[in-house]
């Protein structure tokens, strides 16, 4: 029978782990407790975010238990790797609106049911440590010449202006803290983490070892790049979020139906349950990998907004692109209809509809190329759009290549 981690390589999840044959061996003999920390950076989960909590989903479908840490202790610190400059301090406020919002989401993918899965808030344990008994505790277990060789620490000290702030230098042992509390309260055995997390995530199982002599591991995931080297769920918007509100379910069903070819089988694996074989299929040399990418949008965009939205924006996709469907549902801005029979300027036009974040950039894009109203390219940024471009009652305007738009007059 495959075992879970069988299961996590297949599907291209685990980039290194600390003691595989172990966790192997932990995987195919028993029902295992593992966790992924959030920090709760912003109130809803961007598609970066939807990795980690992916592996815990199909661990949990393959019978194992999931333990999610939304870091309202950590968070007031902040993780310093990967990051050129300390990160900006939430209040308490801000940190429970921002958890609201991820455990809302989070229900999408986990059970929580009956105790199927956890989500817990590492402030419980971390902001009531009394300082002086915990650094006699834990202090002894930490050397700070091998903490500095981390290369989250490292890559800050060797900036000649920030540097690291105390403050950080804690984080590590905070994660580590989390791992032991874990341990000792749900008998978490693995951490999953981002690979630059390698270091943090060590001195966990490291410190677990010294204080409770018992075998905790990590595993951790590949950095998500795409087939031009570009991190994964990143827009030249912006992250790519959960929330509907920051990004529509139709924006949200277009990222997934615009990747790369390249890309396509890899991510079919890490963000959809469809089966292994499933996924060649669709993906086979002689298939069509435009339908693959449409199943592919429409298995993530279901996920996270539901059925009904991701058909919604499946239709609105196939009306933009002339494969019929219900053009209702194309994303659009309404405008006056006499201010549109006088002429609105083409470049007002675009920031008013939240095409472009400045009339500056609108003029680079229509003086790039890259701006077609009803597929008629525009080379003037003085144009007047009025009632002689509508077409069909609407006016199609498209930005670059994949982001098209609809103008209609206001009734």
């Amino acid at each position: 029978m495959k075992t879970a981690f069988t299961m996590l390589k297949e599907r291209g999840f685990i980039q290194q782990t600390s003691h595989p044959e172990q966790i192997e061996k932990m995987f195919a003999d028993e029902r295992v407790t593992a966790y992924v920390g959030i920090d709760p950076t912003a109130d809803s989960l961007h598609v970066g975010h939807m990795f980690p909590v992916m592996v815990m989903a199909h661990l949990q479908h393959m019978g194992h238990r999931p333990i999610i840490v939304v870091g309202g202790g950590t968070a007031m610190v902040g993780d310093p790797s990967g990051k050129s400059e300390m990160r900006k301090l939430l209040s308490t406020e801000e940190l429970e609106n921002n958890k609201a919002g991820i455990r809302k989401q989070l229900g999408n993918f986990l059970d929580f049911s009956e105790g199927q899965a956890l989500m817990v808030d590492n402030a419980e344990w971390l902001m009531n440590l009394q300082y002086v008994p915990f650094l006699r505790e834990i202090g002894p277990h930490f050397s700070v010449n091998r903490m500095l060789t981390a290369d989250c620490y490292r890559a800050r000290m060797e900036r000649p202006e920030g540097g690291l702030s105390f403050l950080e230098f804690n984080y590590m042992i905070m994660q580590a803290y989390d791992f032991l509390n874990l341990n000792r309260r749900y008998g978490c055995k693995l951490q999953i983490g981002g690979d630059d997390q390698w270091s943090n995530m060590l001195a966990g199982t490291d410190l677990i070892r010294r204080l409770e002599q018992k075998d905790a591991f990590v595993l951790t995931l590949p950095l998500l790049l795409n087939s031009s080297g570009q991190k994964m769920g990143k827009t030249v918007s912006g992250a790519v979020w959960l929330d509907a509100e920051k990004t529509s379910p139709y924006d949200f069903f277009q990222y997934w139906r615009n990747v790369d070819d390249a890309d396509v089988v890899r991510l079919m694996k890490i963000y959809t349950f469809l089966p292994l074989e499933e996924i060649t299929r669709l993906t086979a040399a002689e298939a069509n990998i435009n339908e693959a990418k449409k199943v592919l949008a429409m298995e993530v965009t279901s996920l996270v907004h539901g059925k009904a939205e991701a058909e919604k924006a499946a239709s609105a996709a196939a009306a933009l692109f002339g494969g019929g469907g219900d053009e209702s549902t194309m994303p659009a801005s309404f405008v006056s209809a006499s201010a549109l029979a006088e002429g609105i300027n083409v470049i007002e036009l675009l920031v008013s509809c939240g095409l472009v974040a400045s009339k500056s950039e609108g003029r680079r894009l229509v003086q790039q190329g890259g701006l077609r109203l009803n597929d008629e390219k525009v080379d003037n940024i003085d144009l007047k759009v009025t009632t002689d471009h509508l077409l069909n009652g609407r006016v199609l305007i498209k930005k670059g290549k994949k982001i098209f738009h609809a103008v209609k007059p206001e009734n």
